[in-house]
């Protein structure tokens, strides 16, 4: 038996006291997130949109090409003309890398967006690795979440 202590100061520390061999992870919440966020991630989604993102983004790995993931292939798609949302995630480091695809996407006219984290991108593919950029395109399974989300991201306002 494994006797565990856990103190939450007002700052938002955690301390987490174990006896024995034990690992304790505590999942980093939203606002957690973003303090690691880019100053370029804007208009970043709110707690409620970014979980709708990611329901998405569940619903399109089950149908194989209406998920492009990854800067390369999604800056390929966006070239080629696919249409759809782009997810961005907002602590990716060095920023040069992935700064130049939001012009793109107004550019072509889509809607786009940035959550906290790439970690938690990857993790609604499905996968244990994050990913910097996703594109995802309308199919009729998910359409009413397409659209709701869509509606979402053309809303979001950039701060000046």
């Amino acid at each position: 038996m494994v006797k565990v202590k856990v103190e939450r100061s007002d700052d938002a520390d955690v301390t987490i006291q174990a006896s024995g061999d034990v690992t304790i992870k505590e999942e980093e919440s939203y606002d957690d997130k973003l303090l690691f966020v880019n100053a370029i991630a804007k208009p970043m989604a709110g707690k409620k949109l970014a979980k709708k993102c990611y329901k998405l983004i569940k619903k399109a790995m089950k149908h194989k090409t209406f998920l492009r993931n990854g800067l390369k292939d999604v800056q390929t798609r966006l070239r080629k003309g696919e249409t759809g949302l782009c997810i961005f995630a907002g602590d990716v480091t060095p920023v040069d890398i992935m700064c130049h695809l939001p012009a793109v996407c107004e550019e072509k006219g889509i809607p786009y967006a940035y959550t906290p984290s790439r970690a938690s991108l990857g993790a609604a593919m499905g996968v244990k690795r994050g990913t910097v950029a996703l594109l995802v395109r309308q199919n009729e399974e998910y359409k009413d979440l397409y659209d709701e989300v869509k509606e979402e991201l053309v809303n979001l306002v950039v701060p000046v």
